[in-house]
């Protein structure tokens, strides 16, 4: 299974234990906000999320973002590396504008931060800088601890990105855009296919594991495109603790959604061939959109979410 075998090393743990967004995960000072002091024409003191004061440049050009650059990409700004995992997953969907651009592994190992000699780094979880390494990172670079956590949303950490980068107005134009885009398909969802449920899975080894109803993909389906919530949905999600969450085959027979969006599943892997699967409605009535490692449907950010919304319009409108 391709996204399996990506994420070998953390990405299973990552789905049952946290967000992906954290990245490796977060604490609770994380949810500080972010202020800024004018020092000079040239250069600003921000106060990060962990309450690090910290000098930013005027006009950074080697910025490291790991697990950032869906923001940054939004901003028109290229990181000189980019996130990986095993220097083999990378955000695919952000190539057309990061191809060629150099990895540099999700944990952020000291030698390898030190070879791009960056004049700013941009972290995107509060857990990534613990046990010192944050003094270590400050001695290559400023570094920016950037909003995160439960309570800390991607449009919070897209404005504190933007605010980082002197880019405020941009990041707001950012959130305008896609908000318009979200209300506009999700008016005209209702008004040509009327009330639809939807659920999104992601299938490895035979276990499916669903997504949470107000993380990641789920937002943007329920909350910005006001797709209906299937009670099985809502049931794992009282009790998720992860964007994604295990789903046995006996709780699966209980899903009633009208649509069923997979995500890079392997479509071999044997569950595909269990009845359950077969006898789930959205199933039987051909209701059953597969997307795979290419998209944007197991990230966070603008770009992402943007990517979701088209896809789910074409899905359900064939547009």
């Amino acid at each position: 299974m391709k996204l399996f075998n990506k994420y070998a090393a953390f990405g299973l743990s990552l789905l049952l234990g946290g967000s992906l967004l954290a990245a490796c995960g977060s604490n609770d000072s994380s949810t500080k906000g972010s202020t800024a002091e004018s020092t000079s024409a040239e250069e600003r003191v921000m106060t990060d999320a962990l309450g690090n004061e910290v000098t930013i440049p005027a006009n950074p050009k080697k910025i490291i973002g790991s697990y950032l650059e869906d923001y940054l990409v939004a901003l028109d700004v290229t990181p000189v590396a980019q996130w990986t995992v095993n220097n083999s997953s990378i955000q695919d969907y952000l190539q057309d504008k990061l191809e060629g651009i150099p990895t540099i592994s999700y944990d952020l190992p000291y030698e390898e931060v030190l070879k791009y000699e960056p004049d700013l780094l941009l972290v995107s979880s509060s857990a990534l800088v613990e046990g010192g390494k944050y003094e270590e990172y400050s001695k290559i670079a400023p570094t920016y601890v950037v909003k995160n956590g439960d309570d800390v949303t991607w449009r919070d950490q897209m404005l504190d990105v933007g605010a980082v980068l002197n880019k405020e107005k941009e990041a707001e134009a950012v959130l305008s855009d896609y908000d318009t885009l979200a209300e506009e398909t999700k008016k005209e969802i209702a008004d040509k296919a009327g009330e639809q449920s939807a659920a999104v899975l992601w299938i490895t080894n035979n276990q499916a594991f669903m997504v949470s109803e107000t993380r990641s993909s789920g937002a943007v389906l329920y909350g910005d495109l006001g797709l209906k919530v299937p009670t099985l949905v809502k049931e794992i999600s009282e009790s998720a603790t992860a964007d994604w969450s295990s789903v046995s085959l006996e709780k699966l027979a209980e899903l009633d959604a009208d649509n069923l969006f997979v995500i890079n599943s392997d479509e071999s892997d044997s569950f595909f061939q269990e009845d359950v699967w077969k006898n789930l409605p959205a199933v039987k009535n051909d209701k059953v959109f597969n997307f795979g490692g290419d998209s944007g449907w197991l990230y966070n950010g603008p770009i992402a979410y943007t990517k979701i919304i088209e896809d789910v319009k074409t899905s359900l409108l064939g547009e």
